[in-house]
């Protein structure tokens, strides 16, 4: 893969000087879905799937970036003294972005660069593609121009340019999982201060599958953003009956205790799902640390319902792949995974049911909604870096 494009790089942009590789991967979450920005903990893994970067350096100010995922677009050409987003600019924004990020803090771009970019991790899936972009970003800047930055600081730098940037108002954990991962290790962070540990994902017989519903609702930016600012309402209003930070810091009891300080029933669902999803990631990593992985199934199933019902980020589509696969023999646990409203579905299934699962679940998928699935029985790999 390195060698094919930098060979393309070299016939694309043609010129002299040396040419740096590198890859960040995307993740799949295994649970703990919108408790990021709840100050809650979250459970996600590096995938081997991600985007490549082929970069070389200039003498000038200009930027050249183009993608081989859409060659329609060409070069697109900026320049370091132009880095404020512009819709025309397309995917182009999660980079400049980033370089507008680092700026701001003080790390100066002092040279141009030409910039090829490849992705495997389908568009629109919910496994992170605009994440492992900025987190690429942050590494090829960190490398070409030596700034003294932690994996932690470029995963940081990702979200801010995200919130600040690019205007979607998403929490820290895609950034972190794409900087962060590591080989056959899922990350169990604590959004809330950013203590982590690696938890070895040991599935015995059984092997994770990704399943994309290849629909992506447009009302994805907009209502997660919605999702946040009715938990921060809900928080704001928890707050004047109980001394928190977050919704993170609530057990379900306390929760039950303190429910009707939230004066609307929808911020109620919201909440809810909050504190629950957070108490179940907590048992769903002790599960896992105790080899108990039908437990940790279960409560992949009840994180999926939640995200249904009570925090209504899911869609017909989805439920349907969910539905299926939850009542299939040999698969473990089921759920939405990603920002929602389409997406991606993850599963853990019985190494002897995969083909099934995959021949079965693909065709009914079919006949309901008119359209492939696609399937990724994937391995975890490890966070960004130089190739």
């Amino acid at each position: 893969m390195k060698e094919k494009l930098i060979q393309q790089f070299q016939e694309l942009y043609k010129g002299e000087g040396e040419i740096r590789s590198y890859f960040a991967p995307g993740r799949v979450n295994l649970i703990g879905e919108h408790t990021d920005y709840n100050g809650g903990h979250v459970f996600p893994c590096a995938l081997t799937l991600g985007t490549y970067g082929i970069v070389r350096s200039r003498s000038d100010r200009k930027l050249r970036f183009y993608s081989a995922n859409f060659e329609r677009l060409g070069v697109i050409e900026t320049s370091l003294d132009e880095l404020v987003p512009d819709p025309k600019a397309n995917w182009t924004n999660y980079p400049k972005g980033v370089m507008w990020a680092f700026e701001k803090r003080g790390y100066k771009l002092s040279h141009g660069l030409d910039i090829l970019i490849y992705g495997n991790i389908p568009n629109g899936s919910g496994l992170s593609s605009s994440a492992s972009l900025e987190v690429l970003t942050g590494v090829i800047l960190k490398d070409t121009f030596g700034f003294d930055v932690s994996m932690v600081d470029i995963a940081l730098i990702g979200q801010d340019s995200e919130n600040n940037f690019n205007g979607c108002n998403c929490g820290i954990m895609d950034q972190f999982a794409s900087a962060m991962g590591k080989k056959d290790h899922a990350i169990f962070l604590d959004t809330n201060t950013l203590h982590y540990e690696y938890a070895p994902v040991v599935l015995k017989d059984a092997k994770i599958v990704i399943t994309n519903s290849k629909v992506k609702h447009s009302l994805v930016d907009s209502a997660y953003n919605d999702r946040r600012n009715e938990c921060e309402t809900a928080l704001k209003e928890l707050q004047a009956v109980t001394k928190i930070a977050s919704l993170g810091e609530l057990t379900e009891e306390e929760y039950e205790a303190h429910k009707d300080a939230v004066k609307d029933a929808v911020r109620q669902k919201r909440a809810k799902h909050a504190v629950y999803e957070n108490q179940r990631t907590i048992r769903a990593v002790e599960a896992l640390k105790n080899q108990d992985v039908e437990l940790f199934g279960k409560l992949m199933n009840a994180s999926h319902e939640s995200l249904r019902y009570d925090y209504e980020v899911s869609c017909e589509e989805i439920d349907i792949l969910v539905d299926l696969a939850q009542a299939m023999p040999g698969v473990l646990g089921s759920r939405i995974t990603g920002g929602g409203f389409g997406g991606c579905t993850v599963s853990i299934v019985k190494n002897d049911a995969v083909d099934t699962f995959i021949s079965e679940i693909g065709k009914t998928y079919q006949e309901k909604v008119g359209h492939e699935a696609e399937f990724y029985v994937v391995e975890i790999g490890d966070g960004a870096g130089t190739i």
